[in-house]
């Protein structure tokens, strides 16, 4: 057991039953963080389309510790496929594939989970670790507070506690020290992380109330609205999100198989991928698919798909903060970068795949996506942007 995990605790761990994990020496029952991922080579998923992107401010949010450690962020980038010069564009975005590889980059290089921007170094694996801990844990409340007694063994600590009302459970960041996170990256981030890894080990979303940031709304604050689905407030007392505490019952439907599995890319994963499989936003966009060239369904069908009427879909979309307009829009901006990497496409080939009847009309909306045109998109996915 680790110190400071009580014997009895609901939460075991074996060595045996994660032999990538080095045993610490002396026969001492907790396992060595430094180096866990030394030599490791990190791939993504499997070689898909992806259909969601990322927005450049959090790729360069995501560096900003290494450039002030002085690491060649370029070649980083390089690294993850994504060219130095398309950040150069107001609106750029990245595949979540470019996204997920950019942070185990990252982290591969930098030997911190933080990225430079936590007031510590966290060794690449300490994640991992609490993950081969908490896999054991019979539901999410376990999970959850099982966790923070990991995160606690290191000062200063940075965690999520959780907190249970009578009707709601809170989780609340716990960050000790200075922390170097000018764009909020961090924050964002173990929110993100402690959030989706409680959906992945209870096989659904945690439907989030309410999420709090201790901040002021940033400048890229729109984009939390399609990260958390729920209301958001800025300025507040605390960073924490609130959801239904009826989740905390769930049980961890995850065994140690799949975890070896979901190690392979996580965090990353985490941080590029939300699960939207059981939100309407997540519904609608498979409903709609990515074939544009034949007519979308309307609203109507939607809502009869989804077995709701259509007012009772629009009230949700609303509290999703989207709407279906929108959500085609994304969808119709987020294929048309996708075929854009692909050199071969033509652009007026590309405009028609993405529902467009004329090129000038996909050029004009492309530019309001990404504020530029298809062309130079383009060229700055080449690395050819001119000066």
């Amino acid at each position: 057991m680790l110190p400071g995990f009580a014997n009895g605790a609901n939460c075991r761990f074996r060595h045996s039953d994660w032999p990538f994990l080095p045993a610490c020496p002396d026969g001492f029952g907790c396992i060595v963080l430094p180096g866990f991922y030394d030599g490791f080579r990190f791939y993504g998923m499997a070689s898909v389309m992806s259909d969601l992107t990322v927005s450049k401010h959090f790729v360069q949010a995501a560096l900003g510790g290494a450039e002030r450690l002085g690491f060649d962020t370029r070649e980083m980038l390089r690294e993850a496929g994504i060219s130095p010069d398309l950040l150069r564009i107001e609106m750029a975005r990245v595949s979540s594939d470019q996204f997920s590889h950019l942070m185990q980059v990252l982290w591969n290089r930098m030997g911190d989970e933080f990225m430079g921007l936590g007031p510590r170094r966290a060794r690449t694996g300490t994640f991992a670790t609490m993950c081969a801990l908490v896999i054991d844990c019979p539901n999410l409340e376990s999970v959850y507070r099982q966790a923070f007694q990991f995160s606690r063994l290191f000062e200063p600590m940075v965690s999520m506690e959780l907190e249970i009302g009578e009707d709601n459970a809170r989780l609340v960041a716990r960050m000790e020290g200075e922390i170097n996170d000018p764009s909020f990256f961090l924050r964002e981030s173990i929110l993100v992380i402690w959030h989706r890894l409680g959906s992945w080990l209870i096989g659904q979303p945690i439907e989030l109330e309410k999420a709090e940031f201790d901040y002021p709304r940033p400048t890229h604050g729109d984009e939390y609205r399609h990260i958390f689905h729920c209301p958001l407030a800025f300025e507040s007392d605390r960073i924490a999100l609130t959801f239904d505490k009826r989740f905390l019952s769930a049980p961890v439907i995850r065994d140690r198989p799949e975890m070896r599995q979901f190690l392979k890319t996580s965090p990353a994963d985490l941080l590029s991928r939300p699960d939207e499989s059981n939100t309407f936003t997540g519904r609608i966009r498979a409903l709609i698919g990515r074939d544009f060239s034949k007519p979308l369904p309307d609203f109507e069908w939607i809502a009869a798909e989804l077995h709701t009427s259509p007012q009772t879909l629009r009230r949700r979309l609303k509290q999703e903060n989207t709407s279906f307009q929108e959500i085609k829009d994304l969808l119709r901006r987020d294929m048309a970068i996708y075929y854009l990497s692909r050199q071969d496409l033509p652009i007026n080939d590309i405009a028609a795949k993405v529902g467009f009847t004329e090129p000038s009309t996909f050029h004009r909306a492309f530019k309001k996506w990404t504020g530029v045109t298809p062309g130079a998109y383009r060229e700055g996915e080449r690395g050819n942007l001119p000066d």
